[in-house]
């Protein structure tokens, strides 16, 4: 069942075999994340598949963009859990797996014998990662866990939007891909112990989990200092300037993450004294100040548009973009040199997919066939499976 490309190597995880049970996005991005360094994905799908697959509009050859997105790499099997037979072949499956993940909700799979203590009797040798929405051991254990709900539940919400205006939830489900990057971080951690114990053992990750850890900051002023932080636009609670200015035309983000940084910046906007004002030389008197700051900057802006600056500024060495929309941000990396996209075989011919964003010099990622289509390797799976 190895995978492997024209070259040679599929990468650097080439040889391992993982039983992939998740849905939506946070397990599928993790699962994909390994497959891309050479992982053997088996996606085991109910006979409606993924609920992803209908998540349309946007679609790209019928198929929604929500789903390919996060399943490349991977073999699809559809098995029914409830059909005895099934059941038996994803325990086979189980068996002859390096790592199973899963997303269902707490006990679930527990029915079906399939719950981590009892996969663990079939495969003493096997990782089986969790990701749950408020894990498996609280009163939050028999809530449904969607990115939306732990945005709200974990604070982010709060800290999103214009302070005079409602809460906003993030642009993208940013907490199901955390889950997913930290499940992966466990997942490699786990197969890195089982080199010295030889055992397998469970990987659980919380959204909620994950959510407060990536709050980092915000959740860390709370602990460690008492401080709630609040919403603030696009102002930062510890930094001054770091946020979007209005120019001659357009806004640009510009920052000084520390004096000399500060100090560039009003060289370059024409008025190097800001630099030496008493109530403006060190960034916690920047911040302190920064309703007195910002009207003097935001005039000094308005002598160039948003492009003229940003040229201006790059060359000083001073931290600044332009508000780009999602199609301007991969052309932006292109200009770069990121190659942000790569091109992937399928069945329907070439797709242009983005690019896993690890890179490793002796065994990069590798992008060997793009997202199946539902039970597309059920016949070759299930021959393998009965062998």
């Amino acid at each position: 069942m190895a995978d492997h490309t024209e070259q040679g190597k599929a990468g650097p995880l080439e040889g391992l075999l993982i039983a992939d049970f998740s849905r939506i996005l946070a397990g599928p991005y993790a699962t994909m994340l390994l497959a891309d360094l050479g992982a053997t994905v088996v996606k085991v799908e109910g006979p409606k598949g993924d609920d992803t697959r209908t998540w349309m509009p946007p679609e790209h050859d019928g198929v929604a963009t929500y789903y390919t997105s996060v399943n490349r790499n991977k073999r699809s099997i559809v098995l029914d859990l409830k059909d005895p037979v099934d059941l038996e072949l994803a325990k086979t499956l189980i068996q002859r797996s390096d790592v199973m993940i899963e997303n269902f909700k707490p006990g679930q799979l527990k029915r079906f014998g399939l719950d981590f203590d009892t996969a663990a009797g079939i495969n003493p040798h096997l990782i089986y990662a969790s990701i749950t929405g408020f894990g498996d051991k609280s009163v939050g254990a028999t809530m449904m866990g969607y990115d939306l709900m732990v945005q709200a539940m974990s604070g982010l919400m709060s800290l999103t939007g214009s302070p005079d205006d409602v809460a906003y939830r993030a642009g993208i489900s940013v907490f199901d891909i955390m889950a997913g990057m930290h499940a992966t971080i466990g997942i490699l951690a786990a197969l890195q112990e089982r080199h010295q114990s030889g055992k397998g053992q469970h990987v659980d990750v919380s959204l909620m989990a994950s959510a407060l850890s990536g709050l980092a900051n915000h959740t860390g002023a709370y602990v460690l200092a008492g401080v709630v932080p609040y919403r603030m636009g696009n102002a930062h609670p510890s930094l001054f300037p770091y946020e979007p200015l209005p120019t001659k035309t357009g806004d640009l983000v510009v920052i000084a993450g520390n004096d000399s940084q500060f100090r560039a910046l009003t060289e370059a906007l024409g008025a190097p004294q800001l630099a030496d004002d008493p109530d403006f030389a060190r960034n916690e008197l920047r911040t302190m100040h920064r309703e007195r700051l910002r009207p003097i900057l935001v005039e000094l802006l308005q002598a160039k548009s948003a492009e003229e600056w940003f040229e201006v500024l790059t060359a000083a060495n001073v931290p600044c973009a332009p508000i780009a929309t999602v199609d301007q941000g991969l052309n932006l990396a292109a200009s770069f040199g990121l190659e942000p996209t790569v091109v992937v075989p399928t069945q329907r011919g070439p797709m242009e997919m983005i690019r896993n964003p690890i890179g490793l010099s002796r065994t990069p990622p590798s992008y060997r066939r793009g997202s199946p289509a539902l039970g597309e390797h059920s016949e070759e799976i299930r021959a393998w499976l009965t062998q």
